[in-house]
């Protein structure tokens, strides 16, 4: 049999690693940067434009203390199961941004009851607050995505790491979840977001399965929303294009 360089050098190639933190950290960068931008243009002179943008950015905490909580409870125990010591520069960043989680949540509830006067200099302070709080997320989850990465497969097999995540996974509440959807599927690229909805349909309920499509379908092009649908042999629908 002859194979050429090309195969060669496929067959040589290192498999992908199961990586819990990719999908979970491509919807936190697109949630932080969504806050951002309705921060950086919000009309503070329009109550319910205060409003919107207000609640973006506690949705946002929301999330963000949620999976604080997650790491260090999942995955941080499994990297000190195999590697003592090995989470605890980033358990420390993870103290330091439950504080600033909670120095937001008060700028922006003090925006949120500010008088039309006052609202202008706590929308800028907000911004300026929130844009460092992500640029310290977006510096600590590639930490995060290559060092305890490496720590994580050096240490466990990709079927270990998935049952690590699936009980993750099944500690989330329904609503959390589909919060958490919303900004994820639309952040995934096709093959990512295909392999995820392929895998909660094989494990999920049929509604729980149909919920997450409901939710990612408003935020998909028409050319992502029929790359999906095919992958998934669901039936022709009126916004399905070719892709």
């Amino acid at each position: 049999m002859k194979i050429d360089a090309q195969e060669l050098e496929r067959l040589a190639a290192p498999q992908p690693r199961m990586d819990m933190y990719s999908g979970i950290h491509k919807a936190l960068r697109a949630c932080m940067a969504d806050a951002l931008l309705a921060l950086g243009r919000l009309d503070a002179d329009d109550a319910q434009d205060v409003a919107a943008a207000s609640r973006r950015v506690l949705d946002l905490l929301d999330i963000c203390a949620s999976h604080l909580q997650h790491e260090n409870d999942f995955v941080h125990r499994a990297i000190e199961a195999r590697a003592a010591g090995a989470s605890a520069a980033v358990a420390h960043d993870h103290d330091e941004h439950g504080e600033h989680i909670g120095h937001l949540r008060s700028l922006t509830q003090a925006l949120q009851g500010s008088a039309p006067g006052g609202r202008a200099v706590l929308a800028q302070q907000l911004y300026r607050q929130v844009a460092l709080f992500t640029a310290e997320n977006f510096r600590h989850m590639n930490v995060e995505e290559t060092a305890h990465n490496a720590v994580l497969w050096a240490r466990y097999t990709d079927a270990e790491l998935a049952a690590v995540h699936d009980a993750l996974v099944a500690s989330i509440p329904p609503e959390k979840m589909m919060q958490i959807a919303r900004w994820m599927l639309p952040a995934l690229n096709p093959a990512e977001r295909l392999a995820v909805l392929s895998d909660i349909r094989g494990k999920a309920p049929a509604p729980a399965f149909e919920a997450m499509l409901e939710v990612a379908r408003p935020h998909l092009t028409a050319g992502e929303w029929a790359k999906l649908a095919r992958g998934l042999g669901l039936p022709p629908v009126p916004r399905l294009v070719a892709a």
